[in-house]
C-alpha cells in the first residue's frame, strides 16, 4: 500500500449521500462549515427512483443550489438483473463460441436437485459468430473478418439490439481484434451502448469474462437513461455540480462515465453500507466488524478485516450469473422486516424470501398489507412503537395485527398468534446467523473474533439475538442505522480497480513483466481519479495477486506489500494465504500466478460522525432520556424501559432489558446485556455482560 497526500484540493462542505433501497430512500447531508447534519427517510419509487430521490432532498429542506456533491447509491442496475428486466442486447464472438455463455461451468443450480432452470442473458439467435481467433498466448490464428463483423452488426441492429456486446477468444492476451471491432462499431452502431469484453474485464476465463460483459451491455442503456434524467432534473433544480455514483467495490465514480462500466454498479447500494461500516468502525476503535444489513426486502452480510472490506472479482449474483468485476463481497438472504410469514403446503412456517415491499409493505404500515410479515411479528411483541412506525395515519390496531397472525399462521400451527409471532422471529434470526456463518466461514474467519455491525431499518431489532446464536461477543449499532446505506455514500472514497491476466506457472513468469503492469494499472487508476472533479486528500495503492496451485479452479486473492514482488514473496505470500483460508499446506504443488491486481484508492475528507446526534437534544441524565416503559416479549413479558436516542447522555450507559427508539429504526437491548454509548453516537452492546 502506498500513500500520497494532495495540496490545495478544494473543500467541499456540503455533501448528501443518498441510497435509493427496495423500500425506502434515505438521505444524510452534512454540512461541515456550519457542523449541521440533515436527516430523510421517504418511500421509494420504483418505477422511475429519480423521483424518491428528489422527494428525499424535499424532505430535508435541501438547498441544491448550496450542494457542492451529490453521491447516489442506486439499485437500478441490481433490480434489472435480478429481475431479468433487461435491454434487448447482441454478441459477437468468435466462430464457434457462441454458446460459450450456455455452457457455462459445471455446476447444478441446486446441488441435490434433479433439476434446474437457467436462461442466458442473451439468446442463442442474438449472439452471431464471425471468424476471427487468437491462441492463448495472443498470436492471430484467424484474421478479423471486418466485412462480417459490419455484416452481423448490422443484423442485431436489424433485430432492434440496443446494447452490443464484443467478446472474443483470448482476448485478454491480444485484445487487437477487439479493438479493431469497436472502431467498427463506433461507425456502424446507432448509439453508444457497446461493450468490448477486455476494456471491461481483462482475464481468462471465457464464461465469466463473457457473461460480465453480457451484464454490462444489458444494463448499460437502462443506467444511462437513469442518471441522465436524475442529472437533468436536478440541475433543473439549481444543482451545478456533478453526480457521483457508488460503484460495487465501495468507490465511487462520475456520473458522466458510470454506463460505460454499468455491471461494476451491481451491489451498489450494499457496498455503501459496508464502506460506512468500516468507516464507524475505524474511528470506534473495533475495525474488525461482521457487517448485518436488514432493511425491508432482504438482508446483506459482509467481513470486514482492519477497517478493510473484503472485495471479491468472483461474485455470482445468481446461478450462471458471475459478474467478475472488484466488488464488495456482500452475501444476501431473503430475510427483511417486510419478509413474508406462511405456512407451507407441508404445515411447516416459512417466512420469506417473498417480500411485501414497500408497497403495500407490512400489514403495520397501515398502506393496505393483508399478509404477516417480520415487521407486524415485532410489532406484536412489543418490540415496535405504533404511533412512531412509519406508517400512515389510522392504520391497523395491535388487536388487528393479532387476528390475522392467528388466522394464517396461529391455527394451523396450533399456537397463539404471540407464540406464531415469536417462531417468525426465531425463524427469520436463525436465516439470517447462517448467512453471517456463511460469509464468515468461507473466508476462514471465525465470526467470535468479530463484533456484529447492526444497521439498517430492522437489523438493530435482531443483532443481538443472531450474535448471541453465533457466540459474537458484541454488537455495535451505529448513530443512524436506519440509513447507514447513504452515509456510505457520504464517506466513500473514489475507487478503481484493475485486473490483468498473467497465468502462468509461478517459475516460469517474467517478474519484470509483472511489475510493468503494476505500473500501468497504477498510472491508469491516479489518471482517472484526477478526472473527477472530488477534493480528495490521499492516494492509496493497494496491490494484489490471484494465485492457485497448478491444476486447480478457485482462485486465492493475495495480498502484496509493494508493486514490486519477487517469485520467492510471491510464492511464500500465497502459501501463508493458503494456509490462513484452508489450514492445509500443499507444498509439493506448484503454484499458479494468473491475475495481476491493482485498486487506486482517492481518500476524501474525513466526516465528523458525532454530528449525526445533535449535542443540543442530549439530556443530563439516562431518566430524562426515557419515554415511559410497556410490556416486551423476551420469551415472557417484561415491562422494559423505552429511551429516545437523540436525548441519550454522552456517556449513556443502558443495562437490558430496554428499548431505543429512533427517527429511523429501534435498538433492543436483551435482559442480561449492556449497552455503552461512545464519542460518535455508536451504542456498543456487550452480550451478557451484567452475568
Amino acid at each position: 500500500m502506498q500513500e500520497k497526500s494532495l495540496q490545495g484540493a478544494g473543500r467541499q462542505s456540503q455533501v448528501a449521500g443518498i441510497d435509493v433501497g427496495g423500500t425506502f430512500t434515505d438521505l444524510v447531508l452534512f454540512d461541515s462549515e456550519h457542523g449541521t447534519v440533515r436527516l430523510a427517510k421517504t418511500p421509494t419509487t420504483l418505477d422511475n427512483q429519480a423521483t424518491g430521490v428528489l422527494n428525499a432532498l424535499d424532505a430535508a429542506e435541501a438547498d441544491l443550489a448550496a450542494l457542492d456533491l451529490i453521491v447516489h447509491g442506486t439499485t437500478t442496475t441490481t433490480n434489472a438483473v435480478l429481475e431479468r428486466n433487461l435491454c434487448k442486447t447482441g454478441l459477437i464472438t468468435t466462430m464457434g463460441f457462441r454458446d460459450i455463455l450456455e455452457l457455462g461451468r459445471r455446476t447444478r443450480p441446486q446441488a441435490y436437485g434433479m433439476k434446474g432452470d437457467f436462461k442466458p442473458i442473451i439468446p442463442r439467435d442474438l449472439r452471431l459468430e464471425i471468424p476471427e481467433r487468437m491462441d492463448a498466448r495472443g498470436n492471430v490464428l484467424t484474421p478479423l473478418d471486418e466485412d462480417a463483423l459490419r455484416a452481423a452488426m448490422q443484423d442485431l441492429v436489424d433485430d432492434g439490439c440496443e446494447a452490443l456486446v464484443i467478446h472474443f477468444l483470448h482476448s485478454y492476451a491480444n485484445p487487437a481484434h477487439e479493438l479493431r471491432a469497436g472502431e467498427i462499431a463506433a461507425e456502424v452502431w446507432p448509439n453508444g451502448n457497446v461493450t468490448i469484453g477486455h476494456t471491461l474485464l481483462s482475464e481468462s476465463r471465457e464464461f465469466e469474462r463473457g457473461v460480465t460483459a453480457a451484464v454490462n451491455a444489458s444494463v448499460q442503456p437502462l443506467l444511462r437513461r437513469y442518471v441522465e434524467r436524475l442529472a437533468d432534473q436536478l440541475a433543473a433544480r439549481g444543482y451545478r455540480h456533478d453526480v457521483l455514483v457508488m460503484n460495487g467495490n465501495g468507490g465511487m465514480v462520475s456520473a458522466r462515465h458510470v454506463a460505460a462500466e454499468a455491471a461494476k454498479t451491481v451491489m451498489s447500494g450494499p457496498a455503501s453500507g459496508v464502506m460506512a461500516a468500516a468507516y464507524t468502525g475505524r474511528r470506534a476503535g473495533i475495525p474488525d466488524l461482521i457487517t448485518y444489513d436488514m432493511g425491508g426486502t432482504s438482508t446483506d452480510v459482509a467481513l470486514i478485516r482492519n477497517a478493510e472490506p473484503a472485495v471479491s472479482n468472483e461474485i455470482e449474483i445468481e446461478y450462471a450469473m458471475p459478474i467478475h468485476v472488484p466488488m464488495v463481497d456482500v452475501r444476501t438472504v431473503g430475510a427483511g422486516g417486510g419478509s413474508i410469514a406462511r405456512i407451507t403446503p407441508a404445515g411447516l412456517l416459512q417466512v420469506g424470501p417473498d417480500s411485501a415491499g414497500a408497497t403495500p409493505g407490512p400489514i403495520c404500515y397501515g398502506r393496505g398489507g393483508t399478509l404477516p410479515t417480520i415487521s407486524d411479528a415485532n410489532m406484536l411483541l412489543g418490540r415496535l412503537n405504533p404511533a412512531r412506525l412509519n406508517s400512515v395515519p389510522g392504520g391497523p390496531t395491535i388487536e388487528s395485527i393479532a387476528a390475522i397472525f392467528e388466522e394464517k399462521l396461529g391455527r394451523p400451527l396450533g399456537v397463539s398468534a404471540i407464540e406464531a409471532a415469536a417462531a417468525v422471529i426465531r425463524i427469520a434470526n436463525t436465516r439470517m446467523a447462517d448467512a453471517v456463518r456463511m460469509v464468515s466461514v468461507s473466508l476462514g474467519e471465525d465470526p467470535r473474533d468479530f463484533a456484529l455491525f447492526a444497521f439498517g431499518g430492522a437489523g438493530p431489532l435482531h443483532s443481538t439475538a443472531i450474535a448471541r446464536e453465533l457466540g459474537i461477543p458484541r454488537v455495535l449499532t451505529p448513530a443512524r442505522p436506519g440509513i447507514t446505506n447513504a452515509l456510505g455514500c457520504v464517506v466513500a472514497d473514489l475507487r478503481h480497480d484493475f485486473v490483468n491476466t498473467v497465468n502462468r506457472p509461478l517459475h516460469s513468469v517474467d517478474i519484470a513483466a509483472v511489475h510493468e503492469i503494476f505500473a500501468k494499472q497504477s498510472a491508469e487508476g491516479r489518471r482517472l481519479i484526477d478526472k473527477e472533479a472530488v477534493a480528495i486528500r490521499e492516494i492509496r495503492e493497494i496491490c494484489s495477486v490471484d494465485m492457485q496451485f497448478v491444476g486447480q479452479t478457485h482462485l486465492l486473492r493475495v495480498p502484496l506489500s509493494s508493486p514490486t514482488p519477487t517469485i520467492d514473496e510471491l510464492q511464500a505470500r500465497f502459501e501463508q494465504a493458503y494456509f490462513h483460508r484452508f489450514r492445509v499446506e500443499l507444498s509439493d504443488i506448484r503454484a499458479s500466478l494468473v491475475n495481476v491486481n491493482t485498486s487506486i484508492i482517492g481518500r476524501r475528507a474525513e466526516i465528523d460522525l458525532s454530528l449525526l446526534i445533535d449535542a443540543g437534544s442530549r439530556k443530563p441524565t439516562l431518566v430524562e432520556a426515557q419515554t415511559g416503559t410497556r410490556k416486551v416479549w423476551f420469551g415472557e413479558w417484561m415491562e422494559t424501559p423505552i429511551y429516545w436516542r437523540d436525548n441519550l447522555p454522552a456517556d449513556a450507559v443502558i443495562h437490558g432489558p430496554a428499548i431505543i427508539e429512533q427517527m429511523d429504526t429501534t435498538i433492543i437491548i436483551e435482559p442480561g446485556d449492556i449497552g455503552n454509548q461512545d464519542h460518535d453516537g455508536n451504542i456498543i452492546i456487550k452480550l451478557g455482560a451484567a452475568q
